[in-house]
């Protein structure tokens, strides 16, 4: 595997080993070696999967108390990924990253605790996967209003957010729960 630093340091892109012929591919999505090695000492206790149509924006969510680190990937289509900063005490706090993740790529992202995310599905349908460092506590789930002009997100042209009603509520920056 491939670990690269993003614009933000502590989200990593993540570039499996791809082994293909005829018979179509094998890559490891997870080795814990490899993750320590590359300074990821990470836990998963959770695995997610969802499914979503053409313009579906999930996010920006983040959990205020027990915070999730996640390892993100698609197993079909393509998205717009997002990360937010959330930690006030970085250096790079409310800024963010987005990157295209696609199944055809296979190339994952790792979001350490202390961000929103989020994502964008730009393909016609989109399967996505992750497995996160925390349990899911709905009463301590929080939501980044995703369309917030001081985030500076430069959504695609052309695809029109279709959100369920706690992210079309999300909180801008300026009013939302952050991390120390």
């Amino acid at each position: 595997m491939q670990f690269t630093r993003s614009a933000l340091p502590d989200v990593v892109i993540i570039e499996p080993k791809v082994f293909g012929d005829v018979r179509g591919f094998f890559f490891e999505s997870w080795n814990r070696r490899d993750f320590a090695s590359a300074g990821l000492d990470v836990d998963f206790v959770q695995d997610n999967h969802s499914r979503s149509r053409r313009g579906v924006l999930r996010g920006l969510h983040y959990q205020i108390e027990h915070a999730q680190g996640k390892l993100v990937r698609v197993i079909e289509g393509t998205v717009l990924d997002v990360a937010v900063d959330l930690r006030r005490s970085s250096a790079t706090f409310g800024r963010h990253v987005a990157i295209e993740l696609s199944a055809g790529d296979h190339r994952m992202l790792y979001i350490p605790p202390g961000f929103a995310h989020g994502f964008l599905v730009v393909s016609e349908v989109a399967e996505f996967l992750y497995k996160t460092t925390d349990y899911w506590y709905p009463e301590h789930e929080r939501t980044l209003l995703w369309s917030d002009p001081a985030l500076r997100i430069e959504w695609p042209a052309g695809v029109a957010p279709t959100l369920a009603p706690k992210d079309a509520a999300g909180t801008p920056l300026a009013q939302a729960d952050v991390y120390a």
